[in-house]
């Protein structure tokens, strides 16, 4: 038999990876989960920020990451520098705090495209899903488990799914937009 719920879960992940991305883009506002997709390496593995120290903001232009363990300190830093943020950690002691810098018009545009690119990205995803679901569905057919009429109705639930899920990666990627040319 056909399970049209792993095809709507796989596309909600698919939804959460999209969302976590999105969250992890600089807009010009300190974001915490900005830091979410630098990992560090120590101890002899890669790690979040968010497992070597506790990450603050402060003020809307900044973000505070007080390091547990001073000997990770440079190690977050370089990381930080590494990353294609554009942000220059300075260091007090165990407190690395970055200052989040306006965003230049050009730096704007730039990040529109990126997050269109990531939409589209997501949606081939989401198309992918429905595909495969479409070909288990041809799969069940010939074996016979499942009659032609069935077929259909469970293509057009598919559908239904891909067509909510479009709609909802372009109604976040028209937010961060707007989110990103606001100054």
């Amino acid at each position: 038999m056909f399970d049209e719920k792993s095809i709507n879960l796989k596309m909600k992940k698919t939804i959460d990876n999209f969302n976590k991305e999105l969250n992890s883009l600089r807009t010009g506002r300190a974001n915490s989960s900005m830091l979410d997709l630098i990992k560090v390496d120590v101890y002899g593995q890669k790690m979040p920020i968010d497992q070597l120290g506790t990450i603050t903001t402060p003020e809307s232009r900044s973000i505070n990451i007080q390091v547990w363990d001073i000997n990770n300190v440079a190690h977050i830093d370089s990381a930080i520098k590494k990353s294609e943020l554009g942000l220059n950690p300075q260091i007090d002691g165990q407190l690395i705090r970055l200052p989040i810098p306006d965003l230049s018009e050009e730096r704007r545009v730039e990040m529109k495209k990126i997050v269109k690119s990531m939409g589209e990205k997501c949606k081939i995803s989401i198309r992918n899903i429905r595909r495969d679901g479409n070909d288990e569905l041809k799969k069940i057919l010939k074996q016979k488990e499942i009659s032609e009429d069935e077929e259909k109705k469970f293509e057009k639930i598919i559908q239904n799914y891909t067509n909510d899920f479009v709609k909802i990666i372009d109604d976040k990627v028209a937010s961060k937009e707007k989110e990103i040319m606001t100054i």
